[in-house]
């Protein structure tokens, strides 16, 4: 039966009962990689620009969505700081349940770069700005993994 053809006797129906083993690794691609790796290795933030219409990517990517240009070789980083550009305070979990205490979460705008990151913003909601600059605190160099967990939080 291809998927065009519709069903019309319900006997033709079957089900699978159990479970079916499936094993893989999730990776962030070869630019995702990359901008982990930078950040384990120099606290910084690697970046891909775009020669033909400027655009600097944060995430970074492998070819402009602009222009498609191959941006492979076209390497770069920029310092973890940034503008707030909006935030919000987040009062439940992703089931639905109560936080113990409210999170505030921000995008920030990076400097140098078209993109930004949606973070924790370790400040006090009232002191928080639309605008505001701010920089990223990082866990201690030797205890980073590569992960998005290693920006503790934007203050």
């Amino acid at each position: 039966m291809g998927l065009r053809e519709k069903i019309t006797d319900t006997r033709r129906l079957r089900a699978w009962s159990g479970t079916i083993p499936v094993a893989f690794q999730y990776t962030a691609g070869v630019a995702g990689e990359r901008f982990f790796s930078t950040l384990r290795a120099r606290g910084r933030f690697a970046v891909t620009r775009c020669p033909e219409c400027g655009t600097t990517y944060l995430p970074p990517r492998l070819y402009c969505r602009q222009d498609f240009t191959d941006l492979s070789d076209r390497w770069d980083e920029v310092a973890p700081h940034g503008t707030v550009h909006s935030f919000t305070i987040v009062h439940r979990d992703l089931a639905g349940q109560p936080l113990s205490s409210p999170r505030l979460i921000g995008f920030v705008q990076i400097d140098g770069t078209d993109g930004g990151l949606l973070v924790p913003l370790g400040m006090k909601s009232s002191a928080v700005r639309i605008g505001q600059k701010v920089q990223a605190v990082l866990r201690p160099a030797r205890t980073r993994r590569g992960t998005i967990e290693d920006i503790l939080h934007f203050r």
